[in-house]
């Protein structure tokens, strides 16, 4: 069992600064760093992908806010103006998948270049942001789930209770991930889709299991909104799976 570890805010004489935000912004930088570095590597357009970034950020951000003010509704149908308010926290990383989705697909379409390579490389160091930008979801502790004695269950600081604390485990998620794309890299020969499609497949189903253990989510159906989308990007990699010789073949110029 862990202990209350929460940590919100760092302050610097009259400068407050929000852990959860800070996190973030490490994870997109650190992320944007290693897709410019591989895609040069992969011989793409560095300027491009960095370009791209900043309009996938904004559209993740925004998307992720209205899926979370969407989601939990009632905490804003008395005060819909609370909806503006991101500097108090509440973003859906589902929402953020699909913004960032849209995003990239209109962007690389604009500029004329082929999404799939593209793809490849920002999604290869999509893992590695995300493990680092939960580091804040963990300290700040804003994914309790349910009461626990599982070993890395942590005293959650509102009630007392070990609960699982879900910001840790996407952090875990997100490391070793990254982990095992980094050996695809250098350690096999295996030709895209296959970043696209194992993030797809794995964190779809990480979305569907760990949501089990999740409180004051709504459900649709028996499911949460994060455990729908996890079975939307279930199908999707297997569809790209099962498509992979046409895609590879529409793309065999650039790979």
């Amino acid at each position: 069992m862990l202990p209350n570890l929460h940590w919100a805010t760092i302050t610097l004489g009259p400068i407050v600064i929000q852990v959860w935000g800070l996190f973030v912004a490490l994870g997109i930088i650190v992320a944007v760093l290693v897709v410019k570095q591989f895609a040069k590597q992969r011989q793409l357009n560095d300027t491009a992908v960095v370009d791209a970034s900043f309009w996938i950020m904004v559209a993740a951000m925004l998307m992720g806010r209205v899926w979370f003010v969407f989601d939990e509704w009632s905490l804003f149908s008395g005060h819909v103006l609370d909806a503006l308010k991101i500097w108090e926290g509440g973003m859906s990383i589902s929402g953020g998948f699909f913004g960032a989705l849209v995003a990239g697909v209109i962007y690389f379409k604009y500029k004329k270049l082929p999404f799939l390579p593209y793809a490849e490389v920002m999604v290869y160091a999509l893992p590695l942001g995300i493990a680092i930008g939960r580091l804040g979801c963990f300290f700040i502790f804003d994914h309790p789930g349910t009461v626990t004695n599982f070993f890395l269950g942590e005293v959650y600081f509102v009630d007392g209770l070990v609960r699982h604390n879900h910001g840790l485990y996407l952090v875990i998620d997100g490391a070793v991930l990254f982990s095992l794309f980094t050996y695809l890299r250098y350690k096999t020969k295996a030709l895209p889709p296959y970043f696209v499609t194992i993030f797809l497949l794995w964190e779809g189903l990480v979305r569907i299991i760990l949501d089990n253990w999740r409180i004051a989510d709504n459900h649709w159906y028996g499911f949460t909104a994060a455990q729908w989308w996890g079975v939307v990007m279930v199908l999707g990699g297997l569809t790209v799976f099962g498509t992979r010789q046409i895609i590879r073949k529409k793309y065999t110029h650039v790979l």
